[in-house]
């Protein structure tokens, strides 16, 4: 069935969705793959990150972030080809001070009402997935309250607020909301609330499995093997690993696509930054990978959490993955993990020498059926099911209930 025929099993509602992350600066996550297709059968109104606050000026990012927040502000609220609006509020970036969220507060909640007035949109089904939305959701009028964990917020270096007001914040969600969707496995296991809810991370398959008939030029002219990644590089990155390889295998050359934190510094003839290219690209990039890679920092709690559905869409090239040992994927087939250096340089070695086309279809295989139309299928009738027992939503579903895994998950 066609993705634009395709019964996601919720129609006629308007949802609010508090991102945490912008739409416009981030290779999509699972909040843009499920709202695009909730909004063919729904008013959607994608809300951009809410800041946790600005880092010190001291960051190497500081000027990087507030430029792209100022960019953001200057769309304010636009509707996409997708068929949703996305609004960009604007807000102080301070919530460490009690009198900064009053404000905040305030500016949210007008802007807000007055974005879903424009819309057309009344008794929202609220979808949180930033935590400092948490002041605002008592005030729009919403019918269901449903809270998604993505990341180990109190963990998460980039933030400027103490670990102890994410955690009040994300309690005060928690108790709140109709469900707690957790979209990592760790994160779901290590859970307490009994409404909790285990939303899988999933894959644009057909737009990964299908190779592009052309090479990006700025690609193509990179000697082989390429070592391959794709997504945001900041703090999570493992640089000093990207450093010894590099220098340990000078023949091996890495592409790093996306968008490049200051803080990531490698000068190196065989490491290319590429810079960002959008979703749509992407195809033509991979093509010229020879081994796909997630280099991530294994001495950081918040990537330890993360359930990266990059790897997802490296599986369904059918390339040959090489990655950290992320516990989402420490069982999945297909995937090569590395805990060294060079644990790391036998894995890609491995890759390169002895990769078969049979592993391809193993790893396409551990994907194909977890597409984002399963997925949002899945959601669309958690939330029917939930708004159908109004006024008692908190209990369903029973207690520890999570998605079901579907052929191949």
């Amino acid at each position: 069935m066609a993705p634009a025929q395709m019964d996601y099993g919720l129609s006629g509602e308007s949802i609010v969705c508090f991102a945490g992350e912008d739409w416009w600066y981030h290779f999509p996550h699972s909040k843009n793959h499920i709202m695009k297709r909730l909004a063919r059968q729904n008013r959607v109104l994608f809300v951009n990150s809410i800041t946790m606050g600005l880092p010190s000026v001291s960051n190497p990012d500081f000027f990087l972030k507030i430029r792209r927040k100022l960019r953001s502000y200057l769309r304010w609220l636009r509707k996409v080809s997708e068929g949703l609006y996305v609004l960009s509020p604007i807000t102080l970036p301070l919530y460490s001070s009690r009198a900064a969220r009053v404000l905040n507060w305030f500016l949210l909640v007008v802007q807000l009402r007055l974005v879903m007035w424009l819309c057309r949109m009344r008794d929202p089904v609220l979808w949180v997935a930033a935590v400092t939305a948490v002041d605002v959701v008592d005030h729009l009028g919403a019918k269901l309250l449903i809270y998604q964990v993505s990341d180990k917020y109190d963990a998460n270096e980039d933030s400027a607020l103490s670990p102890e007001i994410i955690r009040q914040m994300d309690l005060r969600l928690k108790n709140r909301a109709a469900v707690v969707m957790y979209s990592g496995k760790k994160l779901f296991e290590e859970a307490d609330v009994p409404h909790r809810y285990f939303l899988e991370q999933a894959v644009d398959f057909d737009h990964f499995a299908t190779e592009a008939e052309e090479t990006a030029a700025d690609i193509a002219a990179i000697p082989r093997p390429v070592l391959g990644y794709f997504g945001f590089m900041d703090y999570v990155m493992d640089v000093a690993l990207i450093e010894q390889v590099a220098k340990l295998r000078p023949e091996w050359h890495w592409v790093l696509i996306g968008t490049k934190s200051n803080l990531i510094q490698i000068s190196s003839p065989n490491v290319h930054f590429l810079g960002r290219k959008t979703y749509n690209e992407l195809p033509h990039y991979v093509k010229h990978f020879d081994v796909c890679v997630l280099p991530w920092s294994q001495k950081n709690v918040f990537t330890s959490y993360g359930s990266a559905i990059k790897v997802r869409e490296y599986l369904a090239t059918g390339k040959p993955v090489v990655i950290s040992p992320l516990y989402e994927y420490l069982n999945t087939p297909g995937v090569r993990i590395y805990r060294t250096t060079q644990g790391f340089i036998a894995a890609v070695e491995d890759a390169l020498r002895t990769d078969t086309e049979a592993n391809r279809r193993v790893r396409q295989a551990t994907v194909r059926n977890s597409t984002w139309d399963v997925r949002t299928q899945q959601v669309g009738r958690l939330i029917a099911s939930l708004l159908r027992q109004q006024p008692g939503a908190r209990e369903c579903p029973p207690k520890h209930q999570e998605l079901q895994p579907v052929s191949g998950a």
